[in-house]
Order: C-alpha cells, then sequence, then structure tokens
C-alpha cells in the first residue's frame, strides 16, 4: 500500500471510494444535529459539496449564537464525529476506528536530537515590516494605525503591547513548544528561537526542508528539539515524522521532553491530505493530554472563514459603507443590479450584535474549510475544559500556497482597494508568535462568556471583519483589479 492508503483515512464507502464530499457532508450535518436540526438536514440534502459547503459552515456559527452550551455543543458533536468517521489503515490494509490511536503502540521510538543556536536571544519584541523592524515606539505607533484602520481587533493590539512591556515573556522560560509543521511558513518556529525558546520541531522527513529549519535553529539563540531515526548519519537525512501515519511514535516522543509542554499546530496540506494531517493532530492532541495534563494548545485561525465579531466591528462596516465614495456608489449599483446582489453587498446589518463576518473563500475548498473548523472545535472544548488554549485569528498572508492559487494571488494584490491589508510571511509571523507568548503567559488571555468572544479576542483578521464590504461579494472585483500586480 502507499502513503496515500496507510494511517489516518477517510472512510471508504459501499463502492469502496474514500470520498471526502461524503465525510465533509456528515460531519457538518452531524455537528448541526444537537442543536439545528434542520441545518443538519439541509447539509445531507446539499448534492453539490464542492461549491455548496459555504452556506453549511456559515450555519454551523449561527448554530452556536443562542448560548455557551449551544457552541459547545456543536463543538463537541463534530469531534466525535471526525473521530467515528475517520479510519486508521495499516501497511497490510487492515482498518481501524481512529479511537485505536489512543493506545496503539509505538512502531518506532525516536531519538531527541538537540540543536543549540549560536546567536543572543532578542531582549525586545521587534516586528518586521516593510523591510525594517518595528520596535519601541515606532511599534507602538503602528499597532495603533492598524487599530484605526480596522486592520486589527483593539485587543490584538493591546496583548502584544503588553509582549513588548514583558521582553522576559519572549523566550517562554520552562517551557518546550511543540511546532507541529515546523517548516510551516506561518508557524512561530524563527521567532520563537530568535527569541531563545526552547522548540520540539516535527515536520515530515524531507531532507531540504529539515536543512532549511536545522539552519534556522543554528542561526538563532534558541534550542531546537528534533526526533530522528537511529544512526549517526546526517541529521537532515534521520529528523522528521509523517503525522499522519506515527501518532504514537510522535505522541511518546513530545510526552518524554522536559517543561511545560505546549502542542502547537500549524500543519498544512494540499486538498484531502489537510483533513488526514488535521485529524491525526486531533487524536495526537487526545493521546498526549491524557499522558501530560498540563498541555497547553496553539493553533492559527484562518481569517478566511466565518466568525461572530463584536459590535463596534459591526458599526465601523457600517460607518465606512455609508462613508463610499460618490464614484463607489455610482458604481456600485449596477453592478449590484447586474450580479442579481451578489457584488458589492454591504457586510453587516446595521445594528448586528454580534455580526455575522462570513470571509469564506470558495476556491479554498470544503477539506480546507473542515481542517481549519476541526481546529476550532477542539479549541473550544479544550477551553471549555479548563485547558490554556491560544487560538488567534491570523491576517491575510501572501503565503507560498496563496501566491500558487492564481485566483486567491490576484484577489490579495487587489484587497488594499476594498479595505483589507494583506501581510508579508515575515509580519505576520512575529506578530501571531507574540500573540502565542501573551496567551501563554495569561492563561490563553482573558476568560468570556461565550466561545465567539474567545475566537474574536486579539484578532489580526487584515481588515476582512471592519471593511465596508462583505468580503466574498468584493472578492472578484479585487481579484480583477489586482491580477497585473499578481502576475509581476
Amino acid at each position: 500500500m502507499t502513503g496515500e492508503d496507510t494511517g489516518v483515512v477517510f472512510p471508504a464507502g459501499p463502492d469502496g471510494r474514500r470520498s471526502t464530499a461524503v465525510l465533509g457532508r456528515s460531519v457538518v450535518a452531524d455537528a448541526l444535529r444537537p442543536v439545528d436540526p434542520t441545518g443538519a438536514a439541509a447539509a445531507e440534502r446539499e448534492t453539490n459539496w464542492r461549491s455548496g459547503y459555504l452556506v453549511h459552515f456559515r450555519r454551523l456559527v449561527e448554530a452556536g449564537l443562542p448560548s455557551r452550551e449551544a457552541a459547545l455543543a456543536v463543538a463537541d458533536a463534530g469531534l466525535a464525529s471526525l473521530h467515528r468517521r475517520m479510519r486508521v489503515a495499516g501497511p497490510d490494509g487492515t482498518e481501524q476506528g481512529l479511537g485505536e490511536l489512543a493506545t496503539a503502540p509505538a512502531g518506532r521510538v525516536p531519538q531527541t536530537v538537540e540543536v543549540t543556536g549560536t546567536a543572543e536571544p532578542e531582549r525586545e519584541l521587534s516586528l518586521p515590516f516593510h523591510g525594517g523592524r518595528l520596535r519601541g515606539d515606532d511599534l507602538l505607533r503602528r499597532l495603533d494605525a492598524w487599530v484605526g484602520a480596522g486592520v486589527v481587533e483593539p485587543s490584538c493590539a493591546e496583548a502584544v503591547r503588553t509582549v513588548a512591556a514583558h521582553p522576559e515573556w519572549l523566550s517562554v522560560p520552562g517551557t518546550t513548544v511543540a511546532v507541529l509543521g515546523a517548516g510551516a511558513e506561518m508557524g512561530p518556529l524563527t521567532a520563537l528561537l530568535r527569541w531563545g525558546a526552547r522548540v520540539a520541531g516535527v515536520d515530515l522527513p524531507r531532507r531540504p526542508l529539515w536543512e532549511r529549519v536545522l539552519d534556522t535553529a543554528r542561526r538563532g539563540a534558541g534550542t531546537l528539539l528534533v526526533p530522528a531515526s537511529g544512526g549517526d548519519g546526517d541529521l537532515t537525512g534521520r529528523a522528521g515524522a509523517d503525522l499522519v501515519t506515527e501518532v504514537p511514535a510522535v505522541a511518546g516522543w513530545l510526552a518524554g521532553l522536559p517543561g511545560r509542554p505546549v502542542l502547537g499546530n500549524y500543519v498544512y496540506a494540499d486538498g484531502a491530505t489537510n483533513v488526514r494531517v488535521s485529524v491525526a493532530v486531533d487524536a495526537l492532541t487526545a493521546r498526549l493530554s491524557a499522558e501530560r495534563p498540563d498541555l497547553a494548545l496553539a493553533f492559527l485561525a484562518t481569517p478566511t472563514d466565518v466568525f461572530a465579531v463584536p459590535a463596534d466591528a459591526v458599526e465601523q462596516s457600517v460607518r465606512a459603507y455609508g462613508a463610499r465614495s460618490r464614484t463607489a456608489k455610482l458604481i456600485g449599483r449596477p453592478l449590484r443590479t447586474l450580479s442579481a446582489g451578489r457584488l458589492l453587498q454591504r457586510a453587516y446589518v446595521p445594528g448586528s450584535a454580534p455580526g455575522i463576518a462570513d470571509s469564506l473563500v470558495a476556491q479554498q475548498g470544503p477539506n480546507y474549510a473542515l481542517a481549519k473548523r476541526l481546529q476550532r472545535w477542539r479549541a473550544t472544548v479544550a477551553r471549555a475544559a479548563g485547558t490554556t488554549v491560544s487560538m488567534n485569528v491570523a491576517p491575510p498572508t501572501r503565503t507560498r500556497s496563496v501566491v500558487r492559487n492564481r485566483a486567491l494571488a490576484a484577489a490579495y494584490a487587489g484587497a488594499h482597494r476594498f479595505g483589507v491589508e494583506v501581510f508579508e510571511p515575515a509580519t505576520s509571523n512575529v506578530l501571531m508568535a507574540a500573540l502565542l507568548v501573551h496567551d501563554l503567559h495569561t492563561g490563553g488571555g482573558p476568560a468570556h462568556a461565550h466561545p465567539w468572544e474567545d475566537e474574536a479576542f486579539a484578532a489580526a483578521h487584515g481588515g476582512l471583519w471592519r471593511a465596508a464590504y462583505a468580503p466574498r461579494s468584493a472578492l472578484g472585483l479585487a481579484a480583477l483589479l489586482g491580477y497585473g500586480a499578481a502576475r509581476g
């Protein structure tokens, strides 16, 4: 059997096919059923999941708004459905339920190789920005400017200010931060190592990836712990683990590391594999939580999703819509008419509290949406159980995966015309790492009455929540305007 057929896999149907659409439709329906039976039935009846999933993922958020209990019920049911439905396939073709990973023996015991950086730890928070680095008053002014422009939530700026005022926090002393997806563009590995932290890096056993990660570690100021196969060969050829097939081995390795453990989920893969690896990480989370009750969890939420947002975000968006230029108003009216209302819609009904910011992007697909929603569900359930959780909305960022998608690259290139700021990876990395440090030193940030408020806290959404137009209604025009810049 190939790597596509082993480890965590989608369930096979009666015809033997592993349908991602059937799985996604079923999980969303299961998540809705406890609080919204009508929505669950609508999800089950959806015949074109590839393009029709958007409304159902929005409904998952809306169904949880009436109460904290409703939001928890959606998250619990969604997680339970994934764990009940997904399978684990062995090399010999046998299949078992995902629950087997909770106690399955490790196929190997990775060695721990320690790589120590050669630099001095940075003693001050500085943020890469437009080719320079912002620190001190310049950093604070940039945070204020972002808040004024609606690019980040005020609570995001306040959290970063707090970290800047406590530079001793940067190295997260006494902690080992496990970065799953060590080579990820949006992960915190580089920033944490610059600050002198201890990081456990996990990623696929690919030599070019580990050459880059190990070089980052040696040029940093912290300590990188690497899982490696036995032998005395070059570490780049021995480092890494495949989360899809090696949950028990990775869990055993992480459980034995020193310090307070933090499990940071920064994994990403294309297409259906994204769901497989995300489910594998969730199984790893459940197993490691049982072995290490002091485990903290960390995630990055994508801005291209559906969120409930505070009333003041709605108010700023409504003001922006009302303050459109005369030209924008003249152009907008016929565009809305010709598109049957799909283009340049106002983002919110005035007075909505909370509002619903629907920034799902159809081109990213239902597998991406499910993988990211799974992480939000785990964060919600874990936080309710008393676990320290860091989950912050990251800004739209020009990552390699975005640039590869021509439509998204063009939309991001034209987004500034609609009040959305797209960040460079270097800026996003450090900003989100600073928010992680804040959360680890404040017990996950302040307690809120409802999970939607936890998700909205410290969000760096790039303006998607506070711009005049509903994001999807402006996306096509942004892409059209940005096409030339994206090609360049």
